[in-house]
């Protein structure tokens, strides 16, 4: 478990590449993902070359990945190397523009492996605008061969950045709740996998239910509620130990924790004595804060980015609805006022928008909203779409898709709510949240 986690986290050293070429003058190209309606960018893959024969399996994934990534975003359409003229083009070499213009390709990515005396992977790749007839960027990777689909998807961030002005959010991981058993008595277990679903592996043996991980900002703790004991209460997993640790000294039940933007505290649900308040407790000194005292249930707290502010959801006024208070509590007020109910509610990365889970009319739905509760759409709706989580650049969402008979499944869908998609786990999965980006801060430029 800690070696597969820490493998993932495994630091790629990268570094610029750029091939001069005379200027054309065209406009640059980019894609304008604000748009309410697009048509994918058409956009070539091509097969990266190896400098040797071992290389093959390391060089095709890496391609694979790439294309993938860019495919299920909504935001690409990557062509079939199958309509390629050249399929391993060199990637020290300008390609030759034409034979990508007759395919229709507006963008194409071409590189190389090659495995260095010291043993480690070193990739090079490139992004054309084919048009201009223009390099647009270029680097190149060091890394440990098995650590190739994280290249993979580096790349396609890049790529991703590049074309569209935000980051990208590929290379990023995602813990969810995987479940399995008969739906009267179910195990679940805390996983945790790549944000396409490979990689998936468990974090707990199942022995204790679990629900609604979270991870940490800096990607190395995840809380969590667990039914351990006499009654469920809120633990801190930490990813490099694997260790579980109880937050102690709570009187009522814990649950639905999160953390806050700098990872120094954690807030979080308590039921005592009939009531269910938000409490802010402080990681370090395990201060604890009361945050809400209202008689109803105060539940789901989620930090703005900047941490001056927390969402949550309430049925104070009557039925569950989302508000917003000052992150000590104070001006608490409701901004959701459309039909239904309403529960959730995570705020955006970006800051400029809250997601929530919508009940109306016998369905739930994946809903959005402005921070001020302006604006709300609905991007989902199905029998139970519920739990939202963001990718890290605030585009796209991944929440839990119920089924009548019982098994549960990961969906995405981004912004625009055209691009639905579900993500592979080995069995049934619920309460999926991503993680910040991967940590690059051993990466050299």
């Amino acid at each position: 478990m800690k070696n597969i986690f820490r493998a993932a986290l495994a630091a790629v050293a990268f570094s610029a590449l750029t091939i001069a070429l005379p200027p054309v003058a065209q406009a640059e190209l980019v894609i304008d993902i604000t748009k309410p309606s697009m048509e994918p960018l058409p956009i070539a893959i091509a097969d990266f070359g190896a400098a040797s024969p071992g290389e093959t399996g390391v060089s095709g994934e890496i391609s694979q990945v790439i294309r993938n990534d860019l495919q299920n975003s909504g935001l690409f359409r990557s062509l079939d190397p199958n309509s390629f003229i050249t399929r391993s083009p060199d990637v020290a070499a300008p390609p030759k523009f034409a034979d990508w213009r007759v395919i229709n390709s507006q963008a194409l990515v071409t590189g190389k492996t090659y495995l260095e005396s010291d043993g480690r992977l070193r990739v090079e790749f490139r992004l054309w605008d084919i048009f201009a007839e223009q390099q647009m960027i270029g680097f190149q990777f060091f890394t440990s061969p098995e650590n190739s689909r994280r290249v993979g998807h580096m790349i396609a961030d890049a790529v991703y950045e590049r074309l569209t002005g935000d980051k990208g959010y590929f290379d990023t991981r995602v813990v969810y709740v995987a479940e399995s058993g008969p739906v009267t008595r179910r195990t679940k277990r805390l996983a945790i996998m790549d944000q396409d679903g490979a990689n998936a592996s468990f974090l707990t043996d199942g022995r204790n239910l679990v629900l609604t991980p979270r991870f940490s900002p800096t990607n190395q703790a995840i809380s969590f509620m667990s039914y351990q004991g006499e009654r469920p209460r809120v633990y801190i997993f930490d990813l490099n130990s694997g260790r579980e640790e109880v937050l102690q000294g709570f009187n009522g039940m814990t649950f639905a924790p999160r953390f806050s933007p700098d990872g120094n505290s954690l807030v979080m649900s308590m039921a005592r004595d009939g009531n269910t308040d938000l409490y802010l407790v402080d990681l370090r000194t395990r201060a604890t804060r009361r945050l809400t005292s209202d008689p109803s249930i105060d539940t789901g707290g989620s930090f703005s980015p900047d941490g001056s502010q927390i969402v949550f959801e309430s049925d104070r006024g009557g039925t569950q609805q989302i508000y917003v208070m000052n992150a000590d509590g104070s001006n608490p007020h409701r901004i959701s006022f459309g039909d239904g109910r309403y529960a959730t509610p995570v705020w955006s990365p970006r800051g400029d928008m809250i997601a929530f889970t919508k009940m109306l009319g016998g369905t739930f739905g994946i809903g959005v909203m402005r921070t001020n509760g302006q604006g709300e759409r609905r991007l989902t709706e199905s029998f139970l779409d519920e739990g939202p989580s963001w990718a890290p650049n605030g585009r796209v969402i991944m929440f839990t898709r119920g089924a009548p008979g019982g098994n549960s499944s990961i969906y995405s869908v981004d912004l625009t709510g055209r691009n639905l998609r579900r993500i592979p786990t080995p069995g049934a999965a619920s309460d999926p949240a991503w993680s910040p980006d991967l940590d690059t801060s051993s990466a050299t430029n």
